[in-house]
């Protein structure tokens, strides 16, 4: 399999933050998003952010900005038919997702997945902790994008009846430290920053 693509998705809509975009909010020297970004992108061959709304206020990112491709906010599947299309048309086999709001992810997050998913002819695998699937965070198979997009467009929403269906492996991370811990909150925002300045 060639090195897969990523895409940090930030489609939602931060209603426990009060609305906006999560990953622009200040976090270390940078945002969130330069977090994730700094964690993401060397694990790669390319990278692309999945929003919605006018791209122009990620520009300073540099990155290729994809909206959902179905409309009324279906949630992070949206976002990932969106990078398996872009990938698509960069003519990768696959992409990696992972979501704007989580800085602290492993930084060997990609061959993880990508060992959980061997063997399989459509490599399809989550990160899973002892505290169960982690379903923004996997690897997706171009082949099965439009085999996505109709269970979309049929109403599918939730991430792991996808996976599911189509034999997803699941990549175990059980190190200590909450490496999943994501930013839902003003409360969780503060733990983030007083995380980072401790590391």
């Amino acid at each position: 399999m060639k090195q897969p693509l990523g895409i940090i998705l930030a489609g939602g809509r931060a209603t426990r933050m009060g609305g906006g975009d999560k990953g622009l909010l200040r976090l270390g020297d940078g945002t969130l998003l330069d977090q994730v970004i700094a964690r993401i992108a060397p694990q790669v061959g390319a990278l692309a952010l999945n929003a919605n709304g006018d791209p122009a206020r990620f520009a300073h990112l540099g990155l290729p900005v994809l909206s959902d491709p179905v409309g009324g906010f279906p949630g992070p599947l949206a976002g990932v038919l969106a990078g398996l299309d872009w990938a698509a048309e960069r003519g990768a086999d696959a992409v990696v997702s992972v979501a704007a709001d989580t800085p602290f992810f492993p930084c060997d997050l990609v061959p993880r997945l990508v060992l959980a998913a061997e063997g399989m002819a459509a490599p399809l695998a989550l990160a899973v902790t002892p505290d169960g699937r982690q379903p923004t965070f996997g690897l997706w198979p171009v082949a099965l994008r439009d085999d996505l997009r109709a269970a979309l467009g049929a109403g599918l929403r939730k991430i792991v009846m996808w996976t599911d269906r189509h034999g997803g492996q699941a990549a175990l991370f059980d190190e200590a430290g909450e490496p999943f811990f994501n930013v839902n909150t003003p409360e969780d925002l503060a733990h983030a920053r007083a995380r980072l300045e401790e590391a």
